[in-house]
């Protein structure tokens, strides 16, 4: 059984992490910490844990295996090189770090202290994305020429364990990154998972709209992301990122092949639809995605958990996600520069 700790007890440790680990029999919740102090002490009495005073001495339990990092991004990098070099293993939320040269040394201190970093990228594990993947890469739609992915819903503001304008998911200093980083991560993620192949070039937009902190003045962070990716298959397609889609949120993604076009979560009756070059459509009924108002279990901390259990690198390790981060990072670049990016791939470097 693995002894774990949370770090930083806000919405997402108490609506994925700490139940999951609960209902998990290999693992133990044994510590937890959080900046709001009673937060942390009500957690711990919840879960029959103890709370501590940091997340230094959290780090210093010999109980304790291994870590969910649920802070603020910005504090991403720092706690989980603290905590893979004080022996744990690491499982950190997304974005997974405010830099690339972060991420890059994550995975480094991950490799350095013989340890597991894994990133929350739930997305590659519902089981319809997992079903797409594998009939695209039996063919069902041919080769996959364009597509569209999408995430959006109407803003952290409601999801936040703060909820309001004063999340600090508005804070530039804190969150570093918006839309871009919340919900843009997953589905660059996602399109590399399900082509198998990686951004190369991305021209982008990052903006803010509609979003306002409680002064009134717009959020100092991106609250839409739009972006062409161009793929090293030569897949070209969209990738759109919003916390304004004040309605039904949207988790889709269409992939338009040479044999065929697939709707993923994008109609809401079926899961998955593949509507053939004859126009044959075949439905199936996999299951709902998750959306802010229907949290379901993710299966990450499971797959987390299992990885430890039979000391195997999980799946989504850190080093899994450093392409799709170049790829959030280069879209913030030509964002800002007003031109197309062209990422290069380290092992060509």
């Amino acid at each position: 059984m693995t002894g774990v700790g949370i770090i930083g007890c806000g919405r997402i440790a108490q609506e994925r992490h700490l139940p999951e680990y609960q209902e998990n029999p290999d693992a133990r919740i044994v510590g937890v910490y959080d900046v709001n102090g009673d937060r942390a002490r009500e957690i711990a009495e919840k879960y029959g844990a103890k709370a501590f005073d940091s997340y230094e001495e959290l780090l210093k339990a010999p109980d304790i295996e291994a870590v969910s990092v649920c802070s603020s991004n910005n504090t991403h990098a720092e706690i989980t090189i603290a905590a893979l070099n004080a022996g744990k293993h690491v499982l950190c939320e997304k974005p997974m770090a405010v830099t690339y040269e972060q991420c890059k040394a994550m995975t480094e201190a991950a490799e350095a202290n013989g340890k597991y970093l894994m990133i929350d990228q739930n997305q590659r594990l519902t089981k319809a994305h997992i079903r797409a993947k594998s009939m695209i890469e039996e063919g069902v739609i041919g080769r996959v020429v364009t597509f569209r992915t999408t995430f959006g819903h109407g803003g952290p503001e409601t999801w936040s364990i703060d909820p309001g304008k004063n999340t600090w998911f508005f804070d530039r200093k804190r969150a570093a990154m918006g839309a871009m980083a919340d919900l843009g991560i997953h589905k660059t993620d996602l399109i590399q998972f399900l082509l198998s192949q990686t951004v190369t070039e991305t021209t982008a937009r990052l903006m803010t709209l509609d979003k306002r902190d409680a002064t009134g003045n717009l959020a100092g962070v991106d609250d839409n992301a739009i972006c062409i990716y161009k793929m090293s298959g030569g897949t070209v397609g969209t990738m759109t990122a919003s916390w304004t889609y004040y309605g039904a949120e949207d988790n889709s993604t269409i992939l338009y092949g040479t044999e065929g076009i697939m709707r993923i979560y994008d109609d809401p009756a079926h899961a998955l639809v593949i509507v053939a070059k004859d126009g044959t459509r075949s439905e199936y009924d996999i299951e709902a995605i998750q959306t802010n108002d229907n949290q379901t279990k993710s299966g990450v901390i499971d797959l987390f958990i299992d990885s430890l259990e039979n000391k195997t690198e999980p799946a989504i390790s850190g080093k899994s996600v450093l392409s799709a981060m170049r790829a959030v990072f280069a879209s913030i670049e030509s964002s800002e520069k007003g031109c197309t990016v062209r990422i290069q791939d380290e092992t060509s470097k």
